[in-house]
């Protein structure tokens, strides 16, 4: 059998399969044509894109206009246990699609090309992945995992740390209390719905350790903020973090 039979052989199988289980971008309903491509086309992940302009660069919130990096007021008044967050981009437009497929639909092997995303947007930034030792992943509860099926900032940490040769820190970071999703509730609701949500297991495993956390979505900072408090008094040297997007 010649290598072009065999091709062709191949590609009129493709072919056969798409007809018999079509399969389509679950963005823009195209057909998923391409070697590799996955529930979102190739097309659509290029329409992934960083943000852009100025940023605080302690909490690494988005200002608008033009102009350098600069405190937020919040930072300058009271600085969070961090001492550095990036995200990738806004939570709007494809990103959003793409995140909101991956978290609420079930489908886990989007984590790989967005923790491509968050590589090639953030991998220069050395305030981030200087002397950094782990990542950890902002966790779920039990309950909650059990209904999603995996915890996507889990799957985020570990194709990440693939890329970037990190190791992936589970179990010492848990969410000991089931509380309401922060989706939807206002700022000052999501401060009280997240403290005293997460605690520290095995203290010993985060001791003078370096450690960005990894989440999707930052709204208020409200979570990112409440898990490195914890970490910082359980002993860890410094903690970072990096989300997918910023709403």
């Amino acid at each position: 059998m010649t290598r072009s039979f065999r091709a062709g052989a191949a590609g009129v199988v493709r072919l056969a399969g798409l007809l018999i289980f079509p399969s389509f971008c679950h963005i823009c309903r195209e057909p998923l044509e391409e070697a590799g491509e996955k529930i979102v086309c190739g097309a659509c992940l290029a329409k992934l894109a960083p943000r852009g302009g100025p940023i605080c660069p302690r909490c690494g919130r988005f200002h608008e206009g033009s102009g350098g990096d600069h405190l937020c007021a919040r930072c300058a008044g009271r600085a969070p246990a961090f001492s550095a967050h990036r995200s990738c981009g806004v939570y709007g437009g494809t990103l959003r699609d793409v995140i909101l497929i991956f978290k609420y639909r079930k489908y886990a092997p989007l984590s790989r090309p967005l923790a491509r995303f968050a590589d090639s947007c953030l991998g220069a930034d050395q305030t981030l992945w200087e002397n950094a030792d782990l990542l950890v992943p902002v966790p779920l509860h039990p309950s909650r995992k059990r209904d999603r099926g995996f915890n996507q900032s889990l799957l985020l940490a570990r194709d990440l740390g693939l890329r970037r040769g990190l190791g992936v820190l589970t179990g010492a970071l848990v969410k000991t209390r089931n509380r309401p999703a922060q989706a939807g509730l206002r700022a000052a609701d999501r401060e009280r719905n997240v403290r005293s949500a997460y605690a520290v297991k095995h203290a010993d495993k985060v001791q003078g350790r370096t450690i960005i956390l990894v989440d999707d979505v930052t709204t208020t900072g409200a979570t990112i903020r409440e898990c490195a408090r914890v970490l910082k008094e359980a002993g860890a040297k410094e903690v970072r973090a990096i989300t997918l997007a910023q709403a």
